[in-house]
This record gives structure tokens, sequence and C-alpha cells, in this order.
């Protein structure tokens, strides 16, 4: 799961693979800004057939915590 997230981080935020790691956040990609992070949550949705609510979304803050609530909805 979480490669299948940082590829798909990587191919939103156009960035290599090793620049995304668990504390990765938007500070630390320069094409993470608000139009980015709602492609990213759609890609993630479409990639994993999910739809996050509100509160979610504004909690994806860096790798990680995308990883843990992308986790959280598979359960």
């Amino acid at each position: 799961m979480e490669t299948k997230i940082k590829n798909v981080m990587a191919s939103i935020f156009d960035v290599e693979l090793d620049q995304i790691n668990d504390t990765t956040t938007q500070g630390d990609l320069e094409n993470w800004d608000s139009m980015g992070h709602m492609n990213l949550v759609v890609a993630l949705e479409e990639e994993f057939e999910l739809v996050f609510d509100e509160e979610e979304i504004i909690e994806m803050m860096n790798f990680k915590l995308i990883c843990l609530i992308v986790s959280e909805k598979l359960d």
C-alpha cells in the first residue's frame, strides 16, 4: 500500500520516488499546494476506490498520515 501511495504522490507532484518518505510534507514538495493536494486526494480515491471526508482530507499533512488514513479506510 505504501508503495502505491508513493507512486501516486510522485506522479501527482512530479517528483522522484526517493523524494517521498515518512516525513514528507507539503513544505517539502514544490507542487504540493492546495490544488496539488486536491489532485492527490482524487488520485488516491481512484487508486484505492475510497471516498475521504473533509476531516480526513485536512489531516493528510504528510506521507505517513496519508498511509495511516488510507489504511484505516481499507480496514
